[in-house]
């Protein structure tokens, strides 16, 4: 069954930048899409890592319902940037988490790339409008950020810089919507974006409590995937306490016991990654993981997930129960 919507197929070229595992990704998603990609990293091992990887996530884009057939003949590989872009119809840019690389990056994209090219950045918390004071039309950057890995996960996250043109929005929007995926766009920049800081703030209490010895991470992932994670897979925090307040919805549940989740909040935890967390956190991922490859690992995961996303794909196929208010 194909987890991905119905929307018109993407056409063109588009130029990867950054060979590494978000590149890969990417490059995969867009290759099984049928797009021409040609990915640029000066490293000279990075053309056989891509195609490593690629052989890699094969097996999840095909249970994705996308074809993987002589998955690498539309690939290229082109180490210089200005001639990988020159080109493109998109750009997506995955390259190291440094502003000052970044900046370097799109000035010599945007004088060699076509004045049409929808230009999109990957990075994971920088924004656009700190990138593009390195160009000279700031309009043409906005933040396509992927939650990984991208092949797989639906979400992007669209976010304008302070001078991100609207129609640059809407195109990087109707793209990504049509790889399959589900593009929301942000109101406003803010560091870190969302996904991303809703995960920091999660783990910042998992390191607390595993660091205090309450539970060990292994324990604290089973909660995680026995509770909350279930639940925010198909209604997310808001509507979970919407529900939790029965009749009332969340005005009830607010009312009920707001204050009292309030006044738990000073209460968490603020762990720092000094040394002796970081020796913890260590010993347990390797008693809890480490007898298992991580490659194992991460194609288990994934079967996991697409099943998932084929159950929360499929609601009219799901058994009917009874539907209980959710007080926590």
């Amino acid at each position: 069954m194909n987890t991905h919507t119905a929307a018109p197929r993407p056409r063109g070229r588009v130029a990867v930048i950054g060979g590494g595992v978000i590149g890969i990704s990417w490059a995969g998603l867009f290759l099984a899409h049928g797009l021409d990609v040609v990915v640029s990293d000066p490293r000279p091992e990075a053309p056989e890592q891509v195609l490593a990887g690629l052989g890699e996530i094969a097996p999840a884009l095909a249970e994705l319902g996308l074809p993987t057939e002589r998955l690498t003949d539309r690939l290229r590989f082109e180490p210089d940037l200005a001639a990988a872009v020159a080109e493109a119809d998109v750009v997506q840019e995955n390259g190291p988490e440094r502003l000052d690389v970044k900046r370097e990056i799109w000035r010599t994209v945007e004088e060699a790339a076509p004045a049409h090219a929808l230009l999109a950045t990957s990075t994971s918390g920088i924004p656009a409008t700190a990138i593009a004071t390195a160009m000279r039309q700031p309009e043409r950057l906005v933040v396509g950020h992927p939650f990984n890995p991208p092949h797989l996960v639906p979400l992007v996250e669209i976010v304008p810089g302070e001078r991100t043109s609207a129609e640059t929005l809407l195109r990087a929007r109707d793209f990504y919507a049509s790889l399959g995926k589900k593009p929301q766009i942000l109101r406003k920049e803010v560091p870190g974006f969302v996904a991303n800081r809703l995960q920091a703030a999660l783990f910042r209490e998992c390191v607390h409590l595993v660091a205090e010895g309450v539970v060990t991470e292994a324990e604290l992932d089973d909660i995680v995937t026995d509770s909350i994670g279930l639940r925010w897979a198909v209604a997310g925090p808001f509507r979970t306490f919407h529900l939790g307040g029965g009749p009332g919805g969340l005005p009830h549940f607010l009312g009920h016991l707001g204050r009292a989740m309030e006044a738990s909040w000073p209460g968490l935890g603020e762990p720092s990654f000094d040394e002796p967390t970081v020796a913890l956190l260590t010993a347990q991922a390797q008693e809890a993981f480490g007898r298992e490859p991580v490659g194992e690992l991460a194609a288990r995961r994934d079967r996991a997930q697409i099943a998932l996303m084929r159950a929360l794909a499929e609601p009219a196929h799901a058994q009917p129960v009874q539907a209980q208010p959710a007080q926590h």
